[in-house]
């Protein structure tokens, strides 16, 4: 929004901002029961390397994971109670930037035994059901969308849980 101010002769405008000014997501973090069969488990499915250890009386309680090709910073903290206590619940989603790499993730998944295939959803494409050691789902969708809702508007996604589970749906139409 921006405001006009009369002075003697000058105009001023003035921006307002209504919003903080944010950035995106620093990282994530998730509770863990086991750090280092999390961390193998994160680097060997999505290729997330060591980047940090935090460390409390000389003992490793977290780490910090980045990922080498535009995935999300990552962080795990060793809390067996908490981790317990979120299994099975989907805290975020990793973007992938096109279907190609949602593919090629579906098939190095494949190859390590774990087939998930990919579906498609009004928002992009959908790689749903991987879930890490503790039981956290992970869901990867592609950042470019099939939709997006006109402007002004929200977009009302229907029955979200059995069509992000259904495996065989086909992509609507871009």
């Amino acid at each position: 929004m921006q405001r006009t101010t009369a002075g003697s002769s000058a105009v001023v405008l003035c921006t307002v901002r209504r919003v903080p000014q944010l950035d995106g997501v620093h990282h994530l973090k998730l509770p863990v029961r086991d750090l280092d069969r999390s961390r193998e488990w994160f680097q060997s499915r999505l290729g997330y390397i060591l980047a940090m250890e935090f460390r409390e009386d000389g003992r490793v309680m977290g780490i910090a994971l980045s990922h080498p090709d535009g995935g999300p910073r990552l962080a795990l903290r060793l809390n067996p109670d908490k981790a317990a206590a979120s299994s099975g619940f989907d805290y975020f989603s990793i973007g992938a930037p096109t279907k190609a790499a949602i593919d090629a993730l579906s098939a190095r998944l494949t190859e390590l035994g774990r087939p998930i295939p990919e579906c498609g959803s009004p928002l992009g494409w959908i790689l749903a059901g991987l879930s890490d050691p503790d039981g956290h789902e992970i869901r990867f969708y592609t950042t470019e969308s099939h939709k997006q809702a006109p402007e002004g508007q929200v977009y009302v996604v229907d029955s979200a849980r059995p069509a992000a589970g259904h495996r065989d749906q086909e992509a609507p139409p871009r």
